[in-house]
């Protein structure tokens, strides 16, 4: 290949919930394209993080954490982390170093192997385990698969990422970019500002609560003056829900909304008036138009 050809693909990342997948498209977009949360299963649909690396446009699909599913919603969001895996160039299994192989790693493991998928392994949050631990896990891991490569990386602090970053580039094949140089991702900004709500609602919201509500726009719209008007509903299955979410005095959801709103802005760089609305549905994980703006396939 010439020094000058470029290459272009897409890495799909897969793993258990909260292994780091989004933290790593994150670190190498270079901006928040994908949300984080302590909690785990935050990410529900495939978010596409795209960066340059050298001659090559990576094109990271951030999947979903798979998980045994229990809920219609769970089985969407599984058989989209599948879908995401087998229409990738390269797949990567990221791994939480700290939690270790554990049963959920075991079951991904086993399909890739039932799909004859050989994978990238990724040990992420190398930095919270001891190096000895490392090359145990990594050693019980490779026995049990079949793996291109591993690597060991802290993707919160950017540790060793870039020979991971290197690897991607190299291997990806050579073709033009597929997006413009400056993209970063190829979600939609009224969903990109409907996904950062939703982390805020993990973020202030404690125990169950996120799991029991979805995020959409409904209104995404330029005015005169050149600023955005966003308007954004957040569907709860009851009323006691909708209470918490509100709030005393409106006061949760006020305060939701400003670290939202100052979030958007940030990543925008434009003015953004921001309104929530908070409405009972009750069952809308039964709902399948909810699926369809999400990309999910509510049959899954």
């Amino acid at each position: 290949m010439s020094k000058t050809a470029t290459r272009c693909g897409f890495v799909a990342l897969i793993g258990a919930p909260n292994a780091g997948k989004s933290t790593i498209t994150n670190n190498f977009v270079g901006s928040k394209v994908s949300i984080v949360s302590p909690k785990v299963q935050t990410t529900r649909t495939l978010v596409k993080g795209i960066g340059i690396y050298e001659n090559t446009q990576i094109i990271f699909v951030d999947t979903p954490g798979i998980f045994k599913p229990r809920r219609r919603l769970d089985r969407a969001m599984v058989g989209s982390a599948w879908e995401g895996a087998l229409d990738a160039d390269i797949v990567v299994l990221v791994v939480d170093a700290k939690r270790g192989f554990d049963d959920e790693t075991r079951s991904i493991v086993a399909k890739l192997n039932k799909r004859k998928i050989e994978a990238v392994l990724v040990l992420n949050k190398i930095d919270l385990v001891a190096k000895e631990k490392l090359l145990g896990l990594s050693q019980a891991i490779n026995q049990e698969g079949k793996f291109r490569e591993t690597f060991f990386i802290s993707a919160l602090n950017g540790q060793c990422t870039d020979d991971f970053y290197k690897y991607l580039a190299e291997h990806l094949p050579e073709s033009p970019w597929y997006y413009p140089e400056d993209q970063i991702s190829d979600m939609p900004l009224k969903l990109l500002a409907a996904e950062i709500v939703r982390e805020k609602l993990f973020l202030f919201l404690r125990q169950e609560l996120p799991y029991a509500l979805t995020v959409e726009p409904e209104l995404w719209e330029r005015r005169e003056d050149g600023s955005i008007r966003a308007e954004i509903t957040i569907y709860v299955e009851k009323d006691n829900q909708k209470i918490i979410v509100l709030g005393h005095g409106g006061q949760m959801i006020k305060r939701i909304g400003q670290a939202a709103r100052k979030e958007i802005e940030d990543l925008l760089e434009e003015r953004v008036h921001l309104f929530l609305f908070v409405k009972v549905r009750e069952n809308w994980q039964e709902d399948a138009a909810r699926y369809t703006t999400w990309n999910l396939d509510f049959n899954a």
